[in-house]
């Protein structure tokens, strides 16, 4: 009889124990809530106000840096900004602005590229990389705008985003510089950036362009975009930061992980191939207004 008291305690225990793991796997479905909900949570101590405050400054920091920051990828209309942006994967700017004046040069228009032989457009594109891929996403996205766009490329998200080879990261890039509507491109090194500013710790790149998204008026996504990627690039690098040379340094909390000396941190400080800040060959005049040089052709040094 002494027993049966245990019995009930150890029945009851087990009840309650079976209720805290059916809270604990309810628990995600709260959270698949809208993304921007979940994504704009602060870490650590700093409030979700403190968070928007510093993100803002931030931003603003940057501007200062990089007061004519622009799409490093040469073009003169929305057809030449999709295409160049779609070879810009897995290679450089520079490069890619090395490689399309020939490309437009001999298919100026979406009619011309979605005719053309793809062996010739792959010996054009080689330099690139994944010459072939790239090939057949060029050419596929042309005989896209063609046939569903008349020829034209699309202003908005949905319809870019059918086209082969165009995500959203490409679409935004399209959209923020080709119609000025605001978008944030989520490149690799806005990724890391943003993780490292602890604005996010989303992984996802679309919960990552909802989280950073709700810190800042829709306004300034597109500007926004091209200073985290300049500063990327320039400064903040994956794998030896220079900590020691950054302007936001006080703002950011991943300070330290890099190099803190300031002599030791200039000298890490670099650029896309060509050693110039800005690397598009035919850069926009407030650019050049600002001491910028354009980067070097092919074959120069």
């Amino acid at each position: 009889m002494k027993k049966a008291p245990e019995a009930v305690q150890k029945a009851a225990a087990k009840k309650v124990a079976v209720k805290k793991v059916a809270v604990k796997k309810a628990a995600p479905a709260k959270k698949a809530a809208p993304v921007r909900k979940v994504a704009v949570k602060p870490a650590g101590a700093e409030s979700a106000t403190a968070l928007v405050r510093r993100a803002r400054r931030i931003n603003r920091e940057l501007a200062e840096v990089y007061p004519y920051a622009h799409p490093e990828l040469d073009f003169t209309n929305p057809f030449q900004l999709v295409v160049a942006t779609v070879l810009s994967a897995q290679t450089t700017d520079l490069r890619v602005n090395q490689t399309t004046p020939a490309l437009f040069a001999k298919y100026p228009t979406p009619e011309d590229l979605a005719a053309a032989n793809p062996e010739e457009v792959e010996e054009i594109l080689r330099p690139t990389g994944f010459f072939r891929a790239k090939t057949k996403s060029v050419i596929g996205l042309s005989k896209a705008l063609v046939e569903q766009f008349g020829g034209e490329v699309p202003g908005k998200l949905e319809d870019l985003v059918k086209l082969p080879g165009v995500g959203r990261k490409t679409a935004f890039v399209v959209l923020g510089n080709a119609f000025g509507r605001p978008g944030i491109t989520v490149d690799t090194h806005f990724q890391r950036l943003v993780r490292r500013w602890q604005w996010t710790d989303e992984t996802d790149p679309d919960k990552i362009e909802a989280a950073v998204g709700a810190l800042f008026p829709k306004s300034d996504w597109t500007d926004l975009s091209h200073h985290v990627i300049w500063h990327g690039r320039r400064i903040c690098h994956a794998r030896k930061p220079a900590c020691g040379a950054c302007p936001i340094a006080p703002l950011c909390p991943a300070y330290g992980e890099g190099e803190t000396d300031p002599e030791k941190a200039r000298k890490l400080l670099k650029y896309e191939k060509g050693g110039f800040p800005g690397q598009r060959l035919n850069p926009p005049q407030s650019y050049l207004d600002a001491g910028g040089k354009a980067a070097p052709p092919l074959g120069a040094g």
